[in-house]
């Protein structure tokens, strides 16, 4: 028996010793892939040699002596440290993720072949100036420099993904640059999908209910429209679920998480040290890592840092020594799908204004790991792509005998958007920035700039130029052959919103609607924001100067106008009402909620229960006001709509009669449903996090999920891949954290500001910037997560333009030289 122990306890350590080797092996391959920041290259086609100075964050500053070697440089430090972020973002462009991850994205892919993104990006390449073509060039040789070093030198596949996954790694191209803008683009614009849910509704709900759940902003008139099954007759109501985009590989997003964002700027008459002043955190979904990367490039025309994205040779937000721009998403109604009638004799033709015409077609194949290719065929209308029915769910509102087209600005060929965004990095002030935005097309953004003299707004992006008599207003899908539903081509630039300097010295944009003016000069329907913006004008109005300070606590402000708003308004019947309740019951637990929520001061802090309880009460609230009349169509509004509510507890036009179950007999008060919901709410948050209320935290259900949209659903490989931090803010928050709303955890915060900056031109080296995760994407990289903890906190790293600083603390100097 000793003998038997003694050899199990052997073979036990053996096998130990076996699995540490392994580890041991597995670590040395993986953190082969880790550059060296102190490592020196000899590059052929260099004019001369090029700094990259790492500073103490890993935030490259980029020193050459000609541009071309400025973005050669950057395209080399871009790919060092997110080359598998990069590859999947021009594969996702490009409809090949199937070749890498199977089955899983083949939706995906077809529906990226249907747009033909890539294949725009590739026509657009020679539609760009000559600046703008030879720093695209450059960096793609900067790209592909690195990627010569990884096949020479043994560099662990240049990322631990590629271990994994296919280790192919075609040559950059400056197509691939102008393929990923395009890409951030379809992921910045909703509005497809937006008509497919507004023709969906308006099949099931009269127009009173119609204006309730999809409300024009508040502040414009309601515009009539006309009834979906006037334009598309023979459609039938149809109650399946809308399916979401659950994978994170997907860059279809349904409206909340299109793209948010912040932005506001003082003038110099604001600010108490005489300089501009300018705030920008644009919002996106959140990963592992972040989307962003900080770079700093010196160019000809001067210095810029700021914002990157890998893939891309651009400063999207930042500044120079004398301008700072940011960017916001300007919800510019950019989509219009068309219903498209098929000919009944000739299948292969579609109606249009002259007559029958045959659909351009093209076969295309999608190589599928581990799986047969799959064979799709490409329709294009006048109008555009043809949809497949799964998409956006259009299948559901298309009728018989036809099919479903999408018109959208980013499909315009010899798109511009690439030279525009260099001509803003290139700017001198606010006036040349503001033309340079003139060859934007997508997307849409809301340019806000602050140069040493003042501030400007510019709406920049392709606005589709309607036709007056089109009866849906773009709202709704349209009869594609009826003339007055086409595009009529894009309105002029000088129609697009701008402020310049205003009275007030403050300019701000939360998504908030810019402008109200009549279709079709009406730019969109339907804005990212009514609530954002009313706690941002508070904070404006506070103070009659502000500081670098001051925009930073308004970033970080996490005080929500919607529960400020909404539950005194809900609570209005139930507030310091009956007698105690014994301890232990619910009617106890209702009591002492309502206690907690009575002297709260809507502060979505994590620290603390309020925020979890209104949170989970107005979420059971609004699904029990629709669910009788929307059925399983009550899951497209998982996330609270402040402007509903308001308008059902306000009775505004008769809006409470959503609070009577209309399948009951007796007729419920709206106090009924709120009483009913708060104790749902209750039960539910009980059952997760026990029944002591006090001990409840907003930040244990809020917290931000930079996930790794690849391994981070791995079994063990998640818990090293994926960043949770507990956080505050909220859906409609300045410090916004945007709750997933769906599934066992709906409150994780899963989009937001994955950037923040503050740019201060009194002294602007004392501006500031900080990303959500890190600068690598290499989760074995001290770099991979060290911001992480600082945005959360609501801290910054200096924004400086002074090399010597970059130079003091530099974690690494990279000589790149010609031979």
């Amino acid at each position: 028996m000793i003998r038997i122990f003694r050899w199990l306890l052997r073979i036990f350590g053996a096998l130990v010793c076996l699995g540490l080797i392994g580890l041991g092996i597995g670590y040395w391959f993986l953190a082969r892939s880790l550059p060296d920041y102190s490592e020196d290259f000899t590059i052929s086609g260099l004019s001369a040699p090029v700094e990259i100075v790492r500073n103490s964050n890993d935030v490259p500053h980029i020193f050459g002596s000609s541009d071309a070697d400025v973005f050669r440089a950057l395209g080399f430090a871009h790919a060092q440290d997110r080359l598998w972020q990069m590859t999947v973002l021009r594969r996702t462009a490009q409809g090949r993720l199937s070749e890498i991850f199977g089955e899983r994205t083949l939706a995906t892919d077809a529906m990226m072949r249907r747009l033909d993104l890539y294949g725009i990006a590739q026509r657009s390449v020679q539609a760009q100036d000559e600046q703008t073509q030879a720093a695209l060039r450059a960096y793609a040789d900067g790209v592909n420099d690195w990627i010569r070093q990884i096949n020479l030198g043994a560099r662990g596949r240049g990322a631990p993904e590629f271990f994994l996954f296919s280790n192919e790694i075609a040559a950059w191209q400056p197509a691939d640059s102008i393929a990923i803008l395009k890409l951030l683009a379809l992921q910045m614009t909703s509005k497809a999908q937006d008509e497919v849910l507004r023709a969906r509704m308006s099949l099931i709900l009269s127009p009173e209910q119609l204006r309730d759940i999809l409300p024009d902003d508040p502040q414009a008139p309601v515009m009539a429209l006309p009834k979906y099954s006037e334009l598309a007759p023979g459609v039938v109501p149809q109650y399946t679920p809308i399916r979401m985009a659950e994978d994170p590989l997907s860059p279809f997003h349904a409206a909340p998480f299109a793209g948010a964002s912040n932005a506001w700027a003082a003038a110099p008459s604001r600010s108490a040290a005489g300089g501009s002043l300018l705030a920008n955190d644009p919002h996106l979904p959140f990963s592992a890592p972040t989307i962003w990367y900080l770079a700093r490039l010196t160019l000809s025309t001067g210095s810029v840092i700021g914002a990157t994205i890998p893939g891309m040779p651009l400063i999207l937000s930042g500044r120079s020594d004398g301008l700072g721009w940011g960017l916001t998403t300007a919800y510019v109604d950019d989509q219009d799908l068309h219903i498209e009638e098929l000919s009944a004799d000739h299948p292969g033709e579609y109606r249009t204004p002259d007559g029958w015409a045959p659909f351009r077609t093209e076969r295309s194949i999608i190589q599928v790991k581990d799986a047969a290719p799959v064979t799709i065929t490409l329709r294009w209308t006048d109008n555009g792509p043809v949809l497949p029915p799964s998409q956006f769910d259009a299948g559901t509102v298309t009728p018989p005998g036809h099919v479903m087209s999408l018109s959208w600005t980013g499909l315009q060929e010899n798109d511009t958007s690439m030279t525009a965004a260099m001509g803003l990095m290139r700017a001198h002030d606010k006036t040349e920035a503001m033309e340079a935005g003139r060859l934007y097309v997508a997307p849409a953004q809301n340019l806000m700039l602050a140069d040493q003299d003042g501030i400007a707004l510019q709406t920049v992006g392709a606005i589709p130029a309607r036709d007056a008599r089109m009866p849906a207003q773009g709202r709704l899908p349209s009869p594609g052959w009826q003339p007055e539903n086409r595009w009529q081509g894009i309105q002029p630039y000088e129609n697009n919103p701008r402020q310049v300097d205003p009275p007030s010295g403050m300019l701000g944009n939360t998504n908030n609607k810019t402008v109200d003016r009549p279709f079709p000069d009406h730019v969109s329907f339907d804005w990212g924001d009514t609530e954002r913006i009313q706690r941002w004008l508070s904070l404006m109005d506070a103070r009659e100067v502000h500081t670098r300070e001051s925009f930073i606590e308004a970033q970080q402000d996490t005080v929500s106008t919607t529960m400020r708003t909404i539950l005194p308004l809900i609570g209005a019947d139930m507030w310091f009402t009956g007698e105690a309740a014994p301890e232990g019951t619910p009617e106890r637990m209702r009591q002492r909620a309502l206690e907690l929520l009575a002297a709260w001061n809507g502060d979505m802090n994590e620290h603390m229960p309020e925020p979890l309880i209104a949170q989970a009460w107005l979420s059971a609230l609004q699904d029990r006001l629709i669910r009788d009349e929307l059925g399983p169509m009550a899951d497209q509004f998982a996330h609270i709509e402040p402007v509903f509510l308001e308008r059902v507890f306000s009775d505004t036009d008769g809006a409470a009669a959503w609070c009577d179950v209309v399948q009951s007999a007796e007729k419920e008060t709206c106090t009924d449903m709120a009483r009913e919901s708060l104790d749902d709410a209750l039960l539910w948050l009980s059952e997760h996090y026990g029944r002591n209320i006090e001990s409840w935290r907003w930040g244990d259900a809020h917290q931000a999920t930079h996930d790794d949209p690849v391994l981070g659903n791995l079994p063990v490989l998640r818990y090293l891949v994926n960043i949770r931090q507990s956080t505050s803010g909220g859906d409609d928050t300045l410090n916004r954290g945007l709750t997933k709303a769906r599934g066992p955890d709906p409150f994780l915060n899963v989009h937001g500001a994955g950037y923040r900056g503050v740019y201060d031109f009194a002294d602007p080296d004392s501006s500031v910037f900080v990303t959500a995760t890190g600068q690598s994407g290499h989760p074995l990289s001290r770099f991979y997560d060290d911001l992480g903890g600082l945005w959360r906190r609501g801290e910054y790293v200096p924004m400086s333009l002074d090399p010597e600083l970059a130079r003091a603390a530099a974690v690494g100097i990279t000589h790149l030289t010609p031979p």
